[in-house]
């Protein structure tokens, strides 16, 4: 298989990439010590060559207290021991290079660990130090100082200030061991520039920016005013930052995706300038609930506004962070909100996992990039973690009301027969698997014509071999052009004559006119219909 894909993609390889989210700690243990490591990567490297990706994006990899998976980190230029060596990073990432498959890394420009050097060098320096000019230090309000110095809510939930003995408050938008870094400090800019060059010139094609839209604050750290713009939100001196960032990409040919979370298109737009980002994560169509007309608007928005700066659409369907698409397909409501996370929801997977398959045809038919989650193609649902078993700080801040996140991060089933689902052969793994968690393993479904592994395979080959699915960036040139449809149907044609039909209606739907199929996510009706909650790919 490795020997029919390219070894050099082209130079606009990420426009149309199929890229796969590698959650480390969660995806293969090589060593067999109950965690994820780079050398289960490397031994899995067939596994997603034959999946038929492009690029892999590894959540963070660095040396890190794992405060808050990984997101806390405490040095970028070192692997966490937990997961391996710089050396063995570097051999991955050639490895991988060498198999047609480019490599992403994360960084994550907001914040750091409260075991940085930099930080502990602050909290030892003492207050008016320069050292805590790194960070937002400030004197508490009211006569003791023991009022949190503005009104801000943590991203967690609660107060984002934590008060030292010192008596001053420090920031920290996530969790207490993450404070904010002061990226109105010439040594914040140039420190992660270093950092990107450090990454880049270790063979590294692209770096996902975690949390894009947060890093500068309003000076003044004033509290929330209505009308005044927002105080750490989306302010304009984040685009200087990225422009200089983008001049470093440049440089190597690397490329730039900002997850921005943003209900203003104008202003998400403004990140995928040509001199910016080059593409950012689409939430919108994420969250969006399994309803056609909803669909079909998050997909007219999406496309709508990255046309506006010439920039490729993304597309996914869940990551890290996201309840799994067939647990939330699944459920009576199926849009994805981070407020509206409760125990005990009632689930049809049944329901989820036939939606899920038809919303892979979807979101892999659309033109632009496509981001998979380790295990969607496996079909996971998400886990009910025991409370004493819960990792994930969001629950912990939001006073346990939230499972948090640790249930989509459960770790892979390989293999049906070995030691934990074949995730790792001697410890159990750092979370716990359930008991039917081997009936998802990739060895079975490799060999089911009808499971999920298969249609993914099938989908991602079709997709990279059919010259209709590209998406070619030209202005003024239509990507998808939506046909006629019965209501609860969404129909569309790329080029070449490839036909994308989803039915979301109750009823089974006649097809367009076609003289082939080329995938369905389950099978026709006697009468060559297609039923509920089932999509097909067509050439007309």
């Amino acid at each position: 298989m490795a020997a029919n894909r390219p070894s050099e993609p082209t130079a606009n390889w990420w426009r149309d990439a199929a890229i796969y989210q590698i959650y480390v700690r969660s995806f293969a243990d090589g060593d067999g010590d109950g965690t994820g490591d780079l050398a289960g990567v490397r031994a899995r490297l067939p596994y997603l060559v034959e999946l038929g990706v492009d690029a892999l994006w590894f959540t963070p990899w660095y040396l890190s207290p794992l405060a808050d998976g990984g997101y806390d980190v405490a040095d970028y230029r070192t692997i966490d021991p937990a997961f391996g060596t710089l050396a063995e990073a570097e051999k991955l990432i050639a490895e991988a290079r060498e198999l047609g498959i480019r490599t992403i890394i994360d960084i994550v420009p907001n914040h750091v660990s409260d075991q940085h050097a930099w930080f502990r060098a602050a909290l030892e320096a003492g207050s008016g130090s320069p050292e805590r000019d790194l960070f937002h230090f400030r004197k508490g309000r009211g006569p003791d100082g023991a009022t949190p110095p503005n009104d801000w809510v943590s991203e967690f939930g609660g107060t984002p200030w934590t008060r030292l003995d010192d008596g001053e408050w420090y920031l920290h938008l996530f969790a207490t061991q993450q404070p904010d870094l002061n990226w109105a400090h010439p040594a914040v800019r140039q420190e992660h520039e270093e950092v990107l060059r450090f990454w880049f010139e270790r063979g590294v094609s692209g770096v996902r920016i975690d949390s894009a839209a947060l890093l500068a604050k309003d000076p003044a750290l004033p509290d929330f005013a209505e009308g005044d713009p927002h105080p750490f939100v989306d302010r304009d001196e984040l685009h200087d930052i990225y422009r200089a960032w983008r001049a470093i990409g440049d440089e190597y040919g690397g490329v730039f995706v900002g997850e921005v979370w943003l209900p203003d298109a104008e202003r998400f737009a403004r990140y995928l300038r040509p001199d910016e980002l080059h593409t950012a994560f689409n939430f919108n169509f994420l969250a969006c609930p399994w309803d056609a007309g909803l669909l079909r608007t998050a997909i007219d928005d999406t496309l709508s506004e990255h046309a506006s700066v010439g920039a490729p659409a993304t597309w996914v369907l869940c990551n890290h962070d996201v309840t799994r698409t067939v647990t939330r397909y699944g459920r009576a409501e199926t849009g994805f909100d981070f407020d509206a996370k409760t125990f005990g929801t009632p689930t049809d997977l049944a329901l989820g996992t036939r939606r899920a398959r038809a919303a892979a045809l979807l979101s892999l038919a659309l033109p632009g990039a496509a981001y998979l989650y380790q295990g969607e193609e496996l079909g996971l649902p998400e886990v009910d973690i025991p409370l004493d078993r819960i990792q994930d700080p969001m629950h912990f801040r939001k006073g346990g009301a939230d499972p948090g996140r640790d249930g989509c991060r459960v770790p892979l089933p390989w293999s049906a027969q070995g030691p934990y689902a074949g995730f790792g052969a001697d410890a159990e793994p750092w979370l716990p698997q359930p008991a039917d968690w081997a009936s998802y393993a990739a060895d079975l479904q490799s060999d089911d014509p009808d499971s999920m592994l298969t249609l993914y395979r099938e989908a991602l080959r079709l997709r990279r071999e059919e010259p209709g699915f590209a998406t070619t960036g030209e202005p003024g040139t239509p990507e998808l052009t939506w046909l006629d449809a019965a209501p609860g149907v969404l129909a569309f044609s790329r080029t070449d004559g490839l036909l994308c039909v989803v039915n979301l209606a109750a009823e089974a739907a006649e097809l367009p006119g076609h003289t082939a199929v080329l995938l369905a996510s389950g099978p026709l009706d006697g009468a060559g219909r297609l039923p509920q909650d089932t999509a097909v790919w067509l050439r007309a």
